[in-house]
Order: C-alpha cells, then sequence, then structure tokens
C-alpha cells in the first residue's frame, strides 16, 4: 500500500499540487485520473521520488519517503517497476535483452536464471519465441507487452504505469488492460496507472483518483463514478461521444 497525506509542490511559486490526500491499495489496479494539466504527472513524478514535495508525506508500506536515506531509496527502486507511455525500449537490444535488463542491474542472477526468468515472463505476457526480435519487428501492442514485462520481470512490489494505452487500438488496448490487472492481482502489487483513457477506467479502475487543477477533486471505483452527482468529474467522464451516448441512454432510462 502507498498513502499520501497532504501532498504540496510548487515550480517558480505556482502550487501545482495542492493538499493532495489518497491511497493506493496492494493488491488491485489504481487509478489517477484527470484532463491535461491536472497534476497527474507530477503527482506521480512525487511518489517516485523523482521530486521531492514542498510538504506532506508519501508513506510505503509504512516506510515514509522523504525520511529515507539514500541506501533504503535505492532499495526501494529496485521493488518498483516502470511502465512508460511510449515503451520506451531499447532499440538497439533484442526483445529477450531489453526484458533481462532489470535482472542485470538489480540481480546476482546468473545467465541461465535470467534466461528461465525472461521466458517465464514472455510466457506470462503471450510472447513466446519473440526473444530474438527487435523492437523495430514487432507491433505497437507486442512492444507494450515487451515493456509490461520488463517492468514486472523483477517481481516488483509496486508498479507504475504511465499511459500504458497510449497509441494502441481500443482491442490491444484492453488486451494491455486486462494484462496488467492480472499480473496485479497474481503478484498482489500495489499498481498505480496514470491514465485519461475511460475504457481503462471501466475495465480495469478498481480504486480512482480524480485530478482536478491539482486538488482531489473525487475518489470511488469504477462502478461508483458513473453515479456521482459531481459535475467536475461527470464533465470528464462524458466528454468522449461514446459516454455521451451512454449519459443520454441513461438519462431516458435505457
Amino acid at each position: 500500500m502507498i498513502q499520501v497525506n497532504d501532498l504540496r509542490k510548487s515550480f517558480n511559486g505556482e502550487e501545482i499540487l495542492k493538499g493532495i490526500t489518497a491511497t493506493f491499495h496492494k493488491g488491485k489496479t489504481n487509478m489517477i485520473i484527470g484532463a491535461s494539466g491536472s497534476g497527474k504527472s507530477v503527482f506521480l513524478k512525487n511518489m517516485l521520488g523523482l521530486f521531492d514535495p514542498d510538504d506532506g508525506e508519501i508513506i510505503y508500506e509504512g516506510e515514509t519517503l522523504n525520511e529515507m536515506d539514500i541506501a533504503r531509496k535505492s532499495n526501494l527502486r529496485k521493488e518498483m517497476g516502470m511502465l512508460f507511455q511510449h515503451s520506451a525500449l531499447f532499440d538497439s537490444l533484442s526483445v529477450e535483452e531489453n526484458i533481462m535488463f532489470p535482472l542485470r542491474m538489480f540481480t546476482t542472477m546468473n545467465l541461465n536464471e535470467r534466461l528461465d526468468r525472461t521466458n517465464e515472463i514472455l510466457d506470462r505476457v503471450n510472447l513466446v519465441n519473440l526473444n530474438k526480435k527487435m523492437p523495430s519487428d514487432i507491433s505497437g501492442g507486442q512492444q507494450k507487452r515487451v515493456a509490461l514485462a520488463r517492468a514486472v520481470v523483477n517481481r516488483p512490489r509496486f508498479l507504475f504505469c504511465d499511459e500504458p494505452n497510449s497509441g494502441l487500438d481500443p482491442n490491444t488496448a484492453t488486451v494491455i488492460d486486462n494484462l496488467i490487472q492480472e499480473i496485479t492481482h497474481e503478484n498482489n502489487i500495489t499498481t498505480v496507472i496514470i491514465s485519461h483513457d475511460m475504457n481503462s477506467v471501466m475495465e480495469i479502475g478498481e480504486t480512482i483518483v480524480f485530478l482536478k487543477d491539482g486538488k482531489l477533486a473525487w475518489k470511488g471505483t469504477n462502478m461508483e463514478i458513473f453515479k456521482t452527482d459531481n459535475e467536475v468529474v461527470t464533465d470528464f467522464v462524458y466528454s468522449s461521444n461514446l459516454f455521451k451516448k451512454v449519459r443520454i441512454a441513461q438519462n431516458e432510462g435505457f
């Protein structure tokens, strides 16, 4: 579990995060949603330790991030996996080498052990026998699955996903959503996902934190978000043509 208490962050005198308090639960897909400029990315970077908050606490399983020494922060980072928005695979490395990279960096496994673990996770994301392919030789959806495999190959306790469905077609996006949720449940990971995709919210939003102008505007589940009377949230939820149709159908009693 990750607990965030009254988190505040400013840049050049402008307050970006304005006292956010939220809980991200272990074994669940926890989503941070909101429009562009709402503070999602700054929030995530504070949680990752890339920014130091001006005030407030970020607590990992009872340990406060800003009270950790350098050695403990380094160990915590080894327990984190990161799925980047555009996959961020190394173009010059094969699929196998990309996935093995965290194992080489953060473990004492020998080559055979690294290969065994890599093949295990390739099987889990349904990419068997793509070991020697280069990122340029596989599709965007396959690249995203490789990036997910790399993010979880080291068995992290905490998984962070930044817009994991960016650039994917709806069917492929659903595959990625389901893989993230399944792996989260199977390994009891605290997973935090930044997204603006309401289809993802519907699919896997077990807990949702909605940000507006650097503040916590709403929190709940994917079942509750469609029932809220919070106008800020409903304006965001029903901003796409798909959800405008859903709203009309709801209002007409279908």
